[in-house]
């Protein structure tokens, strides 16, 4: 391999390890304006879009570990990788490729998981990890509100029952 392909590669898997996850786009007539706006709209989750090489690609999934992409590396490649929240970024991309008709989604890859463009497209309807938090806590308290309003009902009782009594 020649020296240039392995840098590439290994700078490749660096920016694979950054996330659990990695969005394989094609990037095909974006502009450097549109880039750069994708980029800032995309870092705002702390996810980062990369242009790359099809062969130092599939060289970097394999030393990874990752499944065989290989069937998704023709055209012009981008990758996006880093952050926390896949769904968000998903997000991100979906209303981007909506408004500009521009990178669209070849597959993902979510742990040791090959996601179609149609899989990570229902990744990007999926709530953001902070609004599933929102809904995990509010299931969990309602039971004990639920408890708590029906162990205070009698005491209620009686004090209205009480105050009606005083007026």
């Amino acid at each position: 391999m020649r020296t240039e392909k392995k840098y590439l590669a290994e700078e490749l898997q660096a920016h694979l390890e950054k996330s659990d996850y990695c969005i394989i786009a094609d990037y095909h007539g974006i502009k450097v304006d549109e880039t750069k706006e994708l980029r800032a709209d995309l870092a705002e989750f702390g996810a980062e879009f990369h242009v790359v090489k099809n062969s130092a690609l599939g060289i970097a999934a394999k030393s990874r570990g990752m499944p065989d992409v290989d069937e998704f590396l023709n055209g012009p490649t981008a990758i996006v990788v880093g952050g926390s929240d896949a769904s968000a970024v998903a997000k991100k991309l979906k209303l981007f490729f909506k408004t500009k008709e521009k990178v669209a989604v070849k597959a993902g890859v979510v742990g040791d998981r090959l996601l179609t463009a149609e899989e990570v497209t229902r990744l990007a309807e999926l709530p953001s990890v902070d609004a599933l938090r929102s809904q995990l806590l509010s299931l969990l308290n309602s039971p004990a509100s639920g408890f708590l309003s029906v162990a205070t009902g009698p005491a209620r009782s009686l004090l209205n029952v009480l105050q009606a009594k005083g007026d």
